[in-house]
């Protein structure tokens, strides 16, 4: 059976289960206004995936078409590009995507390449023509605009969209017809192969997840400020969060960057400390509950996207706040 579904979702996998970025995309792409007939398969490549094609099915699509391999057990390139490549091409689906993860961004523009097709990358927002048009928004010029792309000739219309910008959608009622297709994948398609996986345990409640969120930037000046920071993240049960400036300066890692070339997140309450509050990091700020700004400067555009505002110096602010926590 060919699946019918005119927009595909690659949904990755690992250690068994369904990476987030991908579910985000799913339920995005399950409320964009479709045209007419349009309809959208999960599709999922790896092996033993009879638990995640019902996790998935559950929330909604209405086809799931399933690649299982002993060779896709673990990544490799190569062989996911090859096992993807003859489906994609017999089903001709009008829409492809996939989440921007460390994986989809490998395996995008390979697949791109062998389907002869354009890709959008880092997207933060998805819309559709009537006429089954994608629109893909991305941020431009280092963040300072937001641009629509669109490639109306190439098919399919290819996409990576950023972790966190979307929701996980709730299940929903009735079950996707389930298509198990061949992959067409030998021993000589593997580039590489993995010979051990080393895990190593991870703090609960991340940056994507956390319901607050107290991100600093380039104005704290010093570690001494960034101490402060973390302090009072520390004092509220929040998240560290941070600017390219301070990661360049070293005072955060890499991992608490927020915006074009970092994370997004979907707070409660983000507490934005000495940052400008330029479109390159507000991207990575998806509709938090409460949004309060500390500057020292009363025309920062971070004061144009909070709900509130606070004009001083933070070294008289936070310690201020800290303070009032600790009663």
């Amino acid at each position: 059976m060919t699946p019918q579904s005119k927009i595909w979702v690659l949904i990755e996998t690992r250690q068994g289960k369904p990476v987030q970025a991908g579910l985000e995309i799913l339920g995005k792409t399950l409320d964009l206004d479709k045209p007419a007939g349009w309809s959208v398969a999960a599709v999922l490549a790896g092996h033993g995936l009879d638990r995640t094609a019902g996790e998935v099915a559950a929330l909604g699509p209405d086809e799931v078409v399933v690649l299982d391999h002993p060779l896709l057990a673990d990544y490799c390139n190569t062989a996911f590009v090859k096992a993807l490549e003859g489906p994609i091409k017999e089903a001709g689906p009008e829409v492809l995507l996939l989440g921007a993860t460390a994986q989809g961004t490998d395996l995008g523009p390979r697949l791109a390449a062998r389907l002869r097709t354009g890709l959008s990358a880092h997207c933060i927002d998805l819309e559709l023509t009537p006429e089954g048009g994608l629109l893909a928004v991305v941020p431009g010029w280092g963040g300072s605009l937001m641009a629509k792309i669109s490639c109306p000739q190439a098919r399919p219309q290819m996409a990576t969209v950023m972790p966190g910008v979307f929701p996980v959608p709730e299940p929903r009622e009735g079950r996707a017809e389930r298509i198990d297709l061949e992959a067409h994948v030998r021993e000589a398609d593997l580039s590489y192969k993995t010979l051990s996986v080393e895990r190593r345990e991870v703090e609960p409640g991340g940056l994507e997840t956390a319901e607050v969120v107290v991100a600093g930037g380039w104005g704290l000046g010093s570690p001494e400020g960034w101490s402060q920071l973390q302090k009072l993240a520390k004092a509220l049960g929040g998240a560290v969060g941070a600017t390219r400036p301070a990661v360049d300066e070293g005072w955060a890692q890499e991992k608490e960057m927020i915006g074009t070339s970092g994370r997004s997140v979907r707070p409660r309450l983000y507490l934005g400390v000495a940052l400008s509050g330029h479109s390159h990091h507000l991207v990575g700020l998806k509709d938090p509950e409460l949004a309060v700004a500390i500057n020292s400067d009363p025309a920062a555009p971070i004061f144009q996207h909070c709900h509130i505002g606070l004009v001083g110096d933070y070294k008289e602010i936070l310690p201020a706040l800290l303070k009032h926590l600790a009663e």
